[in-house]
C-alpha cells in the first residue's frame, strides 16, 4: 500500500545555527566559484541547513564538497550537483515540481523554497519517513511525499512544470515525459552504470515534442524499480 505524507507544519529553525559560516563558505567556494550564478538558487542554498538532512554522525561533514551516505545504499548529493540541477531547472514560484528520489529530503527542501509545491517520491519507505521528519522540523509546508515507484511518476498530480530525478535510470521513463507539461523542463542523470552517466536536460515544447541536451558527466545511485 502506498503511503502518503502531507506536510503542513510551520516550525521555525532553532536559534543559533552553528553551521551558518560553513554553509556560506560552501556556496562561495564550491558553487559560485564553479559558475552557478542564479541569485535565488544561491540564496536558498545559503539558508537551507544541509546538516539537518544527515544522520547525526555525518552532520560535521555536511558542507564538504562530496556526497555523503544516508543509509540503505543511498547518498545525499554533492552540494555543487544540487546547485547545478536546481539552476538548470529554471524554477519559478508558480511551478509545480515532481522529484523522483526524495532521499534525505534536502533537494526537496531546496525546490520547495523556489516553487509553489513539490511532489516527491521515494522507493525506500524508511527514507521517506526520515525526510518527512526533517522537512517538518524546518517548517516546510509545500512538499507532499509518497513512498512508491518513481518510474511511474505521479499521474494523479500531473502535469508538472518541472521534474527532477536524483537517481539515474538507464533511459528517461516514458511516464515522466508524459507527465511533463508542454513548456516544461526535466533534469536527470541518465546512464546504465554509475560511472557512465550524463546529466540531461529535457525541454518539452509547446507541440509536445521533446528536445534533449547533455550537460556533464555525473555519478548517481541507480534508479530502481519496485519489485513485483
Amino acid at each position: 500500500m502506498k503511503r502518503l505524507i502531507v506536510l503542513a507544519a510551520c516550525v521555525g529553525l532553532a536559534a543559533g545555527d552553528l553551521y551558518e559560516a560553513e554553509r556560506a563558505a560552501m556556496v562561495r567556494d564550491q558553487i559560485e566559484a564553479r559558475g552557478v550564478t542564479r541569485p535565488d538558487v544561491l540564496r536558498v542554498l545559503r539558508s537551507t541547513p544541509r546538516h539537518l538532512f544527515l544522520p547525526q554522525l555525518q552532520q560535521p561533514q555536511a558542507y564538504q564538497d562530496r556526497p555523503l551516505p544516508i543509509g540503505f545504499g543511498q547518498t545525499i548529493s554533492q552540494p555543487y550537483i544540487v546547485a547545478v540541477m536546481t539552476e538548470l531547472a529554471e524554477l519559478s514560484k508558480s511551478h509545480k515540481a515532481l522529484e523522483i528520489g526524495t532521499g534525505s529530503g534536502y533537494q526537496a527542501a531546496v525546490l520547495a523554497a523556489l516553487t509553489a509545491h513539490v511532489f516527491t517520491i521515494e522507493i525506500i519507505p524508511e527514507l521517506s519517513t526520515s525526510a518527512a521528519a526533517a522537512l517538518k522540523k524546518l517548517g516546510v509546508h509545500n512538499v507532499t511525499l509518497r513512498s512508491g515507484d518513481g518510474y511511474q511518476g505521479w499521474p494523479e498530480q500531473a502535469p508538472f512544470d518541472r521534474i527532477i530525478l536524483t537517481a539515474a535510470p538507464p533511459e528517461i521513463p516514458g511516464a515522466l515525459l508524459t507527465q511533463l507539461r508542454p513548456g516544461g523542463k526535466l533534469v536527470a542523470p541518465v546512464g546504465d552504470t554509475r560511472f557512465a552517466q550524463t546529466l540531461i536536460v529535457v525541454d518539452k515544447l509547446a507541440d509536445g515534442s521533446i528536445k534533449k541536451r547533455s550537460v556533464m558527466p555525473v555519478a548517481f545511485v541507480p534508479m530502481v524499480r519496485k519489485k513485483p
